[in-house]
């Protein structure tokens, strides 16, 4: 089986970042941001999506965790984007609802090449701890902008914005999952009547 892991180093005058990324794993590894709620976010990205993940991120935390949020967002793109490969036998597509209490989300993922970042995320309020909840839109639209792919994601239910923001991030993983798992049927075939993704 071809390996689908990938390491980026992203350094600007505003973060300094180092990810790795292997797409066959079990949940592992360490998400060090300086943000709790946005390291508690990807612990559940990756568990969810059984991604073997592991960020060291320095950001300029002392203006706010806008930059570092959105970086990461972007390396994480980058990363899957690479280890993703040529996406030859791939379903291609991914779909997950997740509850969390009263709330409830759904994620639908096109590893089409083509980026786009579409639905509702409304949150009852602006912030989570200190976490601003706007934040949750930057991260995934950095993220579809680097990795090429298209995801709606909707809160669908909630009161609470944790429980919100915890959805969408399982739901997440879970449809990149499933959107990057093998089709024994397709062998090396693109998922695609274009010939190309």
């Amino acid at each position: 089986m071809k390996e689908r892991s990938a390491t980026i180093e992203r350094n600007t005058l505003e973060t300094r970042i180092r990810l790795t990324l292997d797409l066959d794993g079990s949940g592992a590894g360490t998400r060090e941001t300086g943000v709790g709620f946005f390291d508690h976010m990807l612990d559940q990205l990756a568990r969810h999506g059984l991604l073997d993940l592991s960020i060291a991120a320095e950001g300029d935390l002392h203006i706010d965790a806008h930059h570092t949020v959105e970086d990461v967002g972007i390396a994480l793109g980058q990363a899957f984007a690479k280890a993703i490969g040529d996406k030859r036998g791939l379903v291609r597509y991914g779909h997950a609802f997740c509850p969390l209490d009263e709330a409830l989300a759904r994620v639908v993922v096109d590893l089409s090449g083509r980026p786009g970042l579409y639905g509702e995320m409304a949150f009852p309020t602006a912030q989570i701890g200190e976490f601003d909840t706007e934040l949750v839109r930057e991260f995934w639209q950095g993220f579809v902008n680097h990795a090429g792919v298209t995801l709606h994601m909707d809160a669908l239910a909630g009161d609470n914005a944790h429980h919100i923001a915890e959805t969408l991030f399982k739901a997440a993983g879970r449809a990149l999952r499933m959107a990057c798992t093998r089709d024994e049927r397709l062998g090396d075939e693109l998922p695609s009547t274009k010939g190309a993704l």
